[in-house]
């Protein structure tokens, strides 16, 4: 590699500099350095190495035993889409650290990892010996958004009957990531959009963050009626860009070039308004 290779405008590393802090033993910097490789995507063998090195970090601890650099480890790894990152995500699952079982579960979803169901499906019925609890209110015994997003993705059908439940939990954000697996498990197109409908009911939330979330669900399974709602809902336009394109590529999906459907015509035409 070039010396000066650099990505990304306003930051200060090179990749080369990245890869030695994430070698070094200053660990803030060896954190900043495993997230700046995955937030630039540098897909090359010497970070792909140093950052299976750094999921295994027995040095960087909190004061309630977590990991973060192996938190940041994981989410770049996923980002990265490097096959080789899998036994490691998947061996990251069973972390004490509640965060690390996240980021795992994220990334197994990325790579889009379908061996990784069985493990899932043992954390949604927490079923891990020494895994901690989220370390704040209301302490979660599992990342149970992160499993359901990842199990729904991952086409787990025989994990359905242990998602349900999950539709009526206390937390809103669990609800959504349930009726978002259930629309992606659920053969039937009638039956599956009523969870479709759920999200799209759920964009009238008062909590700002809550619709973020609902954004980014309908985005994830591309449900074309959301469509107008998503414009319309009470956030960030680049939010609702962003679900919106998830939309458009379900679309293009069952399109052939150069036809569109009317579906997509339409998606497209929102995304006009809101730019």
């Amino acid at each position: 590699m070039d010396n000066e290779t650099r990505i990304g405008e306003d930051t200060p590393l090179t990749i080369e500099q990245a890869i030695a802090n994430l070698q070094g033993d200053d660990l803030g910097l060896r954190v900043y350095a495993a997230w700046w490789l995955g937030r630039f995507r540098v897909d090359v063998p010497e970070a792909i190495d140093e950052l299976l090195k750094a999921l295994r970090d027995e040095d960087d601890r909190t004061e309630a035993g977590g990991y973060p650099l192996r938190r940041t480890a994981a989410r770049a790894l996923g980002k990265l889409g490097d096959r080789r990152a899998v036994a490691a995500l998947l061996q990251a699952l069973e972390c004490a650290d509640f965060y690390v079982r996240e980021a795992a579960a994220q990334s197994l979803e990325m790579l889009a990892e379908p061996s990784c169901i069985p493990q899932l499906i043992r954390l949604l019925k927490n079923q891990v010996p020494g895994a901690l609890p989220a370390p704040e209110p209301p302490q979660l015994a599992q990342p149970f958004d992160a499993i359901l997003e990842a199990l729904g993705t991952l086409g787990a059908t025989d994990a359905i009957p242990l998602i349900q439940p999950f539709l009526d939990h206390f937390i809103p954000r669990i609800q959504f990531a349930a009726a978002r697996a259930m629309y992606q498990l659920t053969p039937d197109p009638q039956l599956a959009s009523q969870y479709g409908d759920r999200l799209v009911k759920a964009l009238d939330n008062d909590d700002l963050q809550l619709r973020r979330a609902v954004l980014a669900d309908l985005g994830a399974i591309g449900y074309l009626p959301a469509a107008d709602a998503i414009s319309q809902t009470l956030a960030e336009n680049s939010l609702k860009l962003i679900a919106l394109k998830g939309l458009l590529e379900k679309q293009l999906m069952h399109a052939t070039p150069p036809n569109l459907s009317e579906g997509a015509v339409k998606v497209m035409t929102l995304m006009d308004g809101l730019l």
